[in-house]
C-alpha cells in the first residue's frame, strides 16, 4: 500500500490560513479605532482602560507619568520624532488620523527632569520660547500645577512667525509641574498646517483640558 503525502501546495496554503486565523484573533483583542490599527501607538496604549469618551490611557516609556491619549491620533516613529532617554527623558509627537474627522492638529509632549529650585526660569523661558505674550493661565489639580496659554500665529510676506490677537487661537501651550518632584511637562497642540481646522474654541479648549488635567506622574 501506498503511503499518501500532502501535495506541499496544499500545506502552505494551510499554514497560510492557520497564520491568518490567529492574527485576526490577535487583531480582535484591540479597540477598533484609529489610535490600534497603528502598531506602534498601540504599544504605548492600555486596551481595556478607557478613561473618558475618545481617549484611552497612555503609559510612558519611562514609567515616570501616564495621561489620556485621544483615540484618533497616532505617534510619529519616524525620523527621530519619539525620543527616550532611559527614565529621565522622553518626547514624542501625534497627529490626527486620516479618519479623525473632530480635532485636526499636532500634539507635542516632552518630559524631563529639571532642577525644582529653577522651575520659574524654565516656566518663563518656555513661554518665551513660543513667543506667548500672555501671562500664562494657572490651573491647580491635586498633584500637579499647569500653566496653559494659547495665540494665533502666521507667517507673513516676509516668512516671519507674526501673532494676530485678533484671530482664534491655532496653537495650544501647557508646562505641567509635578508638586511632588523634579519632573515636568512640556505640551503644545498647534493646528495650523492642518485642514478642516475650523473648531469651537470653548469645545477645543474643553478637549485640551481633558488631556491636560490627567496627566499623573509617578516616582
Amino acid at each position: 500500500m501506498k503511503k499518501r503525502t500532502k501535495p506541499l501546495p496544499a500545506i502552505i496554503t494551510g499554514v497560510a490560513i492557520l497564520i491568518g486565523g490567529i492574527w485576526m484573533i490577535n487583531e480582535s483583542r484591540y479597540p477598533n479605532v484609529p489610535a490600534f490599527d497603528d502598531h506602534f501607538t498601540r504599544k504605548f496604549l492600555n486596551k481595556d482602560k478607557k478613561v473618558g469618551d475618545g481617549f484611552y490611557e497612555f503609559k510612558s516609556k519611562t514609567g515616570q507619568y501616564t495621561m489620556w491619549f485621544p483615540e484618533g491620533y497616532r505617534l510619529l516613529s519616524e525620523n527621530g520624532d519619539y525620543a527616550r532617554d532611559n527614565k529621565d527623558f522622553e518626547q514624542w509627537e501625534a497627529v490626527p488620523s486620516s479618519e479623525n474627522k473632530v480635532y485636526r492638529g499636532a500634539i507635542y509632549v516632552r518630559m524631563a527632569k529639571d532642577n525644582k529650585r529653577n522651575h520659574q526660569d524654565y516656566l518663563e523661558s518656555f513661554f518665551k520660547d513660543h513667543l506667548i505674550s500672555e501671562q500664562p493661565e494657572l490651573i491647580k489639580t491635586g498633584k500637579t500645577e499647569i500653566y496653559f496659554s494659547s495665540a494665533h500665529f502666521e507667517i507673513n510676506e516676509k516668512k516671519q512667525v507674526v501673532e494676530d490677537i485678533k484671530q482664534k487661537p491655532n496653537s495650544f501651550y501647557a508646562y505641567i509641574i509635578d508638586k511632588a518632584s523634579n519632573k515636568v511637562i512640556e505640551f503644545s497642540f498647534e493646528t495650523s498646517g492642518f485642514k478642516n481646522k475650523q473648531f469651537e474654541e470653548e469645545k477645543q479648549r474643553k478637549w485640551l483640558m481633558k488631556i491636560l488635567r490627567n496627566v499623573q506622574f509617578y516616582d
